[in-house]
Protein backbone atom coordinates (compact mmCIF):
# COMPACT_ATOMS: atom_id res chain seq x y z
CA UNK A 1 0.00 0.00 0.00
CA UNK A 2 1.34 3.30 -1.10
CA UNK A 3 0.54 6.14 0.82
CA UNK A 4 -0.16 9.54 -1.33
CA UNK A 5 2.80 11.63 -0.21
CA UNK A 6 6.05 10.31 1.56
CA UNK A 7 5.53 11.00 5.67
CA UNK A 8 8.42 11.79 7.27
CA UNK A 9 10.14 9.05 10.44
CA UNK A 10 10.17 11.60 12.97
CA UNK A 11 6.48 12.44 12.68
CA UNK A 12 5.36 8.70 12.14
CA UNK A 13 7.55 8.18 16.34
CA UNK A 14 5.10 11.31 17.54
CA UNK A 15 2.34 9.73 16.20
CA UNK A 16 2.20 6.00 17.60
CA UNK A 17 4.46 7.71 20.90
CA UNK A 18 7.27 5.40 19.54
CA UNK A 19 11.04 6.01 20.46
CA UNK A 20 13.11 6.52 17.13
CA UNK A 21 16.23 4.40 16.39
CA UNK A 22 18.82 5.11 13.24
CA UNK A 23 18.16 7.01 10.16
CA UNK A 24 15.67 10.30 11.42
CA UNK A 25 15.95 11.64 7.99
CA UNK A 26 13.73 8.50 6.44
CA UNK A 27 10.40 9.15 4.39
CA UNK A 28 7.90 6.72 4.05
CA UNK A 29 6.08 5.91 1.26
CA UNK A 30 3.91 2.99 1.71
CA UNK A 31 3.15 0.38 4.55
CA UNK A 32 3.48 -3.47 3.87
CA UNK A 33 3.02 -6.66 6.08
CA UNK A 34 6.27 -8.51 5.51
CA UNK A 35 5.13 -10.49 2.52
CA UNK A 36 4.71 -7.67 0.42
CA UNK A 37 7.85 -4.41 1.63
CA UNK A 38 9.76 -2.67 -0.46
CA UNK A 39 11.91 0.16 -0.09
CA UNK A 40 10.53 2.57 1.48
CA UNK A 41 7.97 0.79 3.84
CA UNK A 42 7.00 0.52 7.37
CA UNK A 43 6.80 -3.07 8.79
CA UNK A 44 6.53 -4.40 11.92
CA UNK A 45 7.61 -7.33 14.20
CA UNK A 46 6.88 -8.08 17.60
CA UNK A 47 7.86 -11.90 17.96
CA UNK A 48 11.74 -12.05 18.48
CA UNK A 49 12.44 -15.06 16.06
CA UNK A 50 11.47 -13.13 13.04
CA UNK A 51 13.08 -9.90 14.45
CA UNK A 52 16.12 -11.09 12.09
CA UNK A 53 13.87 -11.61 9.31
CA UNK A 54 12.06 -8.09 9.39
CA UNK A 55 15.33 -6.12 9.85
CA UNK A 56 16.89 -8.03 6.67
CA UNK A 57 13.85 -7.54 5.06
CA UNK A 58 13.57 -4.33 2.04
CA UNK A 59 10.99 -2.59 4.46
CA UNK A 60 12.93 1.14 5.39
CA UNK A 61 10.94 1.66 8.58
CA UNK A 62 10.64 -1.45 11.36
CA UNK A 63 7.96 -0.84 13.94
CA UNK A 64 9.14 -3.33 16.48
CA UNK A 65 8.39 -4.06 20.87
CA UNK A 66 12.22 -4.49 21.95
CA UNK A 67 15.25 -2.78 21.45
CA UNK A 68 17.50 -4.43 18.48
CA UNK A 69 20.63 -3.18 16.30
CA UNK A 70 19.50 -1.14 13.92
CA UNK A 71 20.71 -2.14 10.24
CA UNK A 72 22.64 0.86 8.46
CA UNK A 73 19.89 3.10 6.38
CA UNK A 74 16.94 2.06 8.58
CA UNK A 75 14.92 3.14 11.31
CA UNK A 76 13.34 1.46 14.23
CA UNK A 77 10.13 2.58 15.84
CA UNK A 78 10.11 1.10 19.22
CA UNK A 79 6.57 0.69 21.45
CA UNK A 80 4.65 -1.41 23.36
CA UNK A 81 2.02 -2.98 20.47
CA UNK A 82 3.89 -2.81 17.25
CA UNK A 83 0.76 -4.37 15.68
CA UNK A 84 -1.63 -1.79 16.98
CA UNK A 85 0.33 1.11 15.54
CA UNK A 86 0.65 -0.55 12.34
CA UNK A 87 -3.21 -1.09 11.87
CA UNK A 88 -3.79 2.32 13.23
CA UNK A 89 -1.11 3.73 10.39
CA UNK A 90 -3.48 1.64 7.69
CA UNK A 91 -6.68 2.66 9.22
CA UNK A 92 -6.04 6.34 8.90
CA UNK A 93 -4.38 6.22 5.46
CA UNK A 94 -7.14 3.28 4.15
CA UNK A 95 -9.92 4.51 6.62
CA UNK A 96 -13.44 2.87 6.23
CA UNK A 97 -16.32 4.30 4.43
CA UNK A 98 -19.44 2.90 4.40
CA UNK A 99 -21.16 2.25 0.95
CA UNK A 100 -24.11 4.86 0.37
CA UNK A 101 -25.47 4.76 -2.78
CA UNK A 102 -25.18 2.03 -5.25
CA UNK A 103 -21.94 3.41 -7.25
CA UNK A 104 -19.87 5.82 -5.50
CA UNK A 105 -19.35 9.64 -6.10
CA UNK A 106 -15.60 8.72 -5.89
CA UNK A 107 -15.89 5.70 -8.55
CA UNK A 108 -14.88 6.44 -12.43
CA UNK A 109 -16.77 3.81 -14.27
CA UNK A 110 -16.23 4.29 -18.08
CA UNK A 111 -19.73 5.07 -20.11
CA UNK A 112 -18.79 2.36 -22.87
CA UNK A 113 -19.33 -0.10 -19.40
CA UNK A 114 -22.59 -2.01 -19.22
CA UNK A 115 -23.57 -1.98 -15.27
CA UNK A 116 -26.87 -4.35 -14.77
CA UNK A 117 -29.15 -3.45 -12.02
CA UNK A 118 -28.63 -3.97 -8.12
CA UNK A 119 -24.59 -3.65 -8.76
CA UNK A 120 -22.37 -2.25 -6.15
CA UNK A 121 -19.41 -0.14 -6.90
CA UNK A 122 -18.23 1.14 -4.05
CA UNK A 123 -15.72 3.73 -3.29
CA UNK A 124 -12.69 4.46 -5.67
CA UNK A 125 -13.30 1.99 -8.11
CA UNK A 126 -12.50 2.12 -11.71
CA UNK A 127 -13.74 0.36 -14.25
CA UNK A 128 -13.03 0.12 -17.64
CA UNK A 129 -14.27 0.42 -20.87
CA UNK A 130 -16.53 -2.13 -22.61
CA UNK A 131 -16.60 -4.17 -19.56
CA UNK A 132 -19.92 -5.64 -18.13
CA UNK A 133 -20.76 -6.24 -15.14
CA UNK A 134 -23.82 -8.53 -14.25
CA UNK A 135 -27.03 -7.73 -11.70
CA UNK A 136 -26.28 -8.58 -7.75
CA UNK A 137 -22.35 -8.30 -8.05
CA UNK A 138 -20.36 -6.10 -5.49
CA UNK A 139 -17.00 -4.00 -6.44
CA UNK A 140 -15.96 -2.91 -2.90
CA UNK A 141 -13.44 -0.03 -2.73
CA UNK A 142 -9.83 0.49 -4.26
CA UNK A 143 -10.55 -2.45 -6.90
CA UNK A 144 -9.51 -1.67 -10.36
CA UNK A 145 -11.19 -3.38 -13.28
CA UNK A 146 -9.88 -2.94 -16.94
CA UNK A 147 -11.25 -3.29 -20.53
CA UNK A 148 -13.24 -5.52 -22.20
CA UNK A 149 -13.71 -7.46 -18.88
CA UNK A 150 -16.56 -9.88 -17.77
CA UNK A 151 -17.90 -10.34 -13.98
CA UNK A 152 -21.02 -12.62 -14.26
CA UNK A 153 -23.99 -11.79 -11.67
CA UNK A 154 -23.30 -12.52 -7.77
CA UNK A 155 -19.41 -12.12 -7.90
CA UNK A 156 -17.99 -10.51 -4.60
CA UNK A 157 -14.92 -8.61 -6.01
CA UNK A 158 -12.71 -7.08 -3.45
CA UNK A 159 -13.70 -8.93 -0.21
CA UNK A 160 -11.50 -8.15 3.11
CA UNK A 161 -8.97 -10.34 3.38
CA UNK A 162 -9.00 -13.65 6.01
CA UNK A 163 -6.24 -12.33 7.82
CA UNK A 164 -6.03 -11.92 11.77
CA UNK A 165 -3.15 -11.62 14.40
CA UNK A 166 -3.71 -13.77 17.24
CA UNK A 167 -3.20 -11.91 20.32
CA UNK A 168 -4.56 -13.01 24.69
CA UNK A 169 -7.72 -11.17 23.50
CA UNK A 170 -8.96 -13.26 20.42
CA UNK A 171 -8.03 -12.96 16.63
CA UNK A 172 -7.80 -9.15 15.70
CA UNK A 173 -8.56 -8.31 12.10
CA UNK A 174 -5.98 -6.55 9.94
CA UNK A 175 -7.41 -3.36 7.76
CA UNK A 176 -7.14 -4.53 4.32
CA UNK A 177 -5.30 -1.88 2.78
CA UNK A 178 -4.84 -3.53 -0.17
CA UNK A 179 -6.36 -3.94 -3.55
CA UNK A 180 -7.79 -6.00 -6.30
CA UNK A 181 -6.91 -5.43 -9.72
CA UNK A 182 -8.54 -7.69 -12.97
CA UNK A 183 -6.78 -6.99 -16.23
CA UNK A 184 -8.06 -6.03 -19.38
CA UNK A 185 -10.10 -9.31 -21.32
CA UNK A 186 -11.03 -11.56 -17.98
CA UNK A 187 -14.22 -13.14 -16.93
CA UNK A 188 -15.18 -13.54 -13.47
CA UNK A 189 -17.92 -16.53 -12.80
CA UNK A 190 -21.36 -16.22 -11.30
CA UNK A 191 -20.84 -16.18 -7.39
CA UNK A 192 -17.11 -16.03 -7.37
CA UNK A 193 -15.42 -14.21 -4.43
CA UNK A 194 -11.81 -11.99 -4.86
CA UNK A 195 -10.14 -10.87 -1.45
CA UNK A 196 -8.63 -7.69 -1.78
CA UNK A 197 -4.34 -7.61 -0.73
CA UNK A 198 -4.13 -7.40 2.92
CA UNK A 199 -1.10 -4.32 2.22
CA UNK A 200 -0.74 -5.21 -1.77
CA UNK A 201 -2.69 -6.35 -4.50
CA UNK A 202 -4.81 -9.51 -5.71
CA UNK A 203 -4.32 -9.45 -9.49
CA UNK A 204 -6.39 -11.60 -12.18
CA UNK A 205 -4.33 -11.56 -15.01
CA UNK A 206 -5.29 -10.31 -18.72
CA UNK A 207 -7.19 -12.99 -20.56
CA UNK A 208 -7.49 -15.37 -17.36
CA UNK A 209 -11.06 -17.33 -17.16
CA UNK A 210 -12.67 -18.13 -13.70
CA UNK A 211 -15.79 -20.75 -13.98
CA UNK A 212 -18.71 -20.34 -10.93
CA UNK A 213 -17.74 -20.19 -7.20
CA UNK A 214 -14.12 -19.69 -7.49
CA UNK A 215 -12.40 -18.16 -4.52
CA UNK A 216 -9.27 -16.06 -5.00
CA UNK A 217 -7.53 -15.16 -1.25
CA UNK A 218 -5.53 -12.53 -0.49
CA UNK A 219 -2.74 -11.16 -2.50
CA UNK A 220 -3.12 -13.95 -4.94
CA UNK A 221 -1.20 -12.94 -8.14
CA UNK A 222 -3.13 -15.27 -11.26
CA UNK A 223 -1.04 -14.88 -14.40
CA UNK A 224 -2.45 -14.12 -18.09
CA UNK A 225 -4.69 -16.87 -19.97
CA UNK A 226 -5.46 -18.98 -17.16
CA UNK A 227 -8.24 -21.29 -16.64
CA UNK A 228 -9.69 -21.98 -13.35
CA UNK A 229 -12.92 -24.27 -13.03
CA UNK A 230 -15.61 -24.34 -10.35
CA UNK A 231 -14.85 -25.12 -6.85
CA UNK A 232 -11.56 -24.18 -6.76
CA UNK A 233 -9.87 -22.29 -3.88
CA UNK A 234 -6.49 -20.54 -4.07
CA UNK A 235 -5.07 -19.25 -0.41
CA UNK A 236 -3.19 -15.85 0.20
CA UNK A 237 -0.30 -14.97 -1.18
CA UNK A 238 0.18 -17.33 -3.90
CA UNK A 239 1.30 -17.09 -7.69
CA UNK A 240 0.29 -18.56 -10.30
CA UNK A 241 2.29 -18.48 -13.60
CA UNK A 242 0.63 -18.24 -17.17
CA UNK A 243 -1.60 -20.08 -18.90
CA UNK A 244 -2.10 -22.62 -15.89
CA UNK A 245 -4.82 -24.60 -15.87
CA UNK A 246 -6.65 -25.97 -12.88
CA UNK A 247 -9.72 -28.28 -13.24
CA UNK A 248 -12.75 -27.95 -10.27
CA UNK A 249 -12.30 -28.19 -6.71
CA UNK A 250 -8.55 -28.03 -7.25
CA UNK A 251 -7.01 -26.52 -3.75
CA UNK A 252 -4.29 -24.47 -3.86
CA UNK A 253 -2.17 -23.68 -0.28
CA UNK A 254 -0.93 -20.33 0.72
CA UNK A 255 2.43 -18.82 -0.02
CA UNK A 256 3.28 -20.87 -3.07
CA UNK A 257 4.14 -20.61 -6.34
CA UNK A 258 2.64 -22.84 -9.18
CA UNK A 259 5.22 -22.38 -12.81
CA UNK A 260 4.07 -21.23 -16.31
CA UNK A 261 1.32 -24.07 -18.00
CA UNK A 262 1.42 -25.98 -15.12
CA UNK A 263 -2.18 -28.49 -15.25
CA UNK A 264 -3.76 -29.10 -12.05
CA UNK A 265 -6.38 -32.19 -12.30
CA UNK A 266 -9.82 -32.07 -10.12
CA UNK A 267 -9.40 -32.18 -7.12
CA UNK A 268 -5.89 -32.33 -6.42
CA UNK A 269 -4.53 -30.76 -3.39
CA UNK A 270 -1.56 -28.57 -3.79
CA UNK A 271 0.61 -28.09 -0.99
CA UNK A 272 4.10 -26.97 -1.95
CA UNK A 273 5.24 -25.22 -5.30
CA UNK A 274 4.71 -26.90 -8.64
CA UNK A 275 7.09 -26.56 -11.58
CA UNK A 276 5.49 -25.56 -14.85
CA UNK A 277 4.67 -27.55 -18.02
CA UNK A 278 3.55 -30.53 -15.89
CA UNK A 279 0.30 -32.55 -15.28
CA UNK A 280 -0.68 -32.92 -11.48
CA UNK A 281 -2.95 -35.39 -9.74
CA UNK A 282 -3.88 -36.60 -6.60
CA UNK A 283 -3.87 -35.28 -2.60
CA UNK A 284 -0.99 -34.14 -2.12
CA UNK A 285 -0.72 -33.38 -6.02
CA UNK A 286 2.58 -34.76 -7.60
CA UNK A 287 3.37 -35.21 -11.52
CA UNK A 288 0.33 -37.26 -12.82
CA UNK A 289 2.53 -39.93 -14.35
CA UNK A 290 4.07 -40.63 -11.43
CA UNK A 291 0.83 -40.65 -9.46
CA UNK A 292 -0.71 -43.04 -11.45
CA UNK A 293 2.58 -45.32 -11.43
CA UNK A 294 1.82 -44.81 -7.59
CA UNK A 295 -2.16 -46.13 -7.36
CA UNK A 296 -1.14 -48.92 -10.10
CA UNK A 297 1.23 -50.15 -7.61
CA UNK A 298 -1.14 -50.24 -4.53
CA UNK A 299 -3.87 -51.71 -6.50
CA UNK A 300 -1.13 -54.77 -6.89
CA UNK A 301 -0.19 -54.87 -3.43
CA UNK A 302 -3.12 -57.75 -2.66
CA UNK A 303 -1.74 -60.05 -5.25
CA UNK A 304 2.03 -59.28 -4.08
CA UNK A 305 0.93 -60.45 -0.78
CA UNK A 306 -0.63 -63.81 -1.65
CA UNK A 307 2.22 -64.51 -4.08
CA UNK A 308 4.76 -63.76 -0.69
CA UNK A 309 2.74 -64.77 2.20
CA UNK A 310 0.59 -67.61 0.44
CA UNK A 311 -3.40 -68.01 0.45
CA UNK A 312 -4.41 -68.03 4.48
Amino acid sequence: MNFTTPIPVRELAQKIGATLIGDDSLLATGINEIHQVRPGDITFVDVRKYFDKSLKSEASIIIINEKAKCPKGKALLLCDDPFKAYNGIVREHRPFLPVTASISETAEVDPTAIIEPNVVIGHHVRVGKHTYIQANTVIAEHTHIGDYVTIQAGALIGTDAFYFKRTEEGYQPWRSGGRVIIEDRAQIGAGCTINKGVSGDTIIGEGTKLDCQVHIGHDVVVGKNCLIAAQVGIGGNTAIGDDVILYGQAGVAQNLVIGDKAVISAKAGVSKNLDGGKLYFGLPAAEARTAYRELAALRHLPEFFSAYYGEK
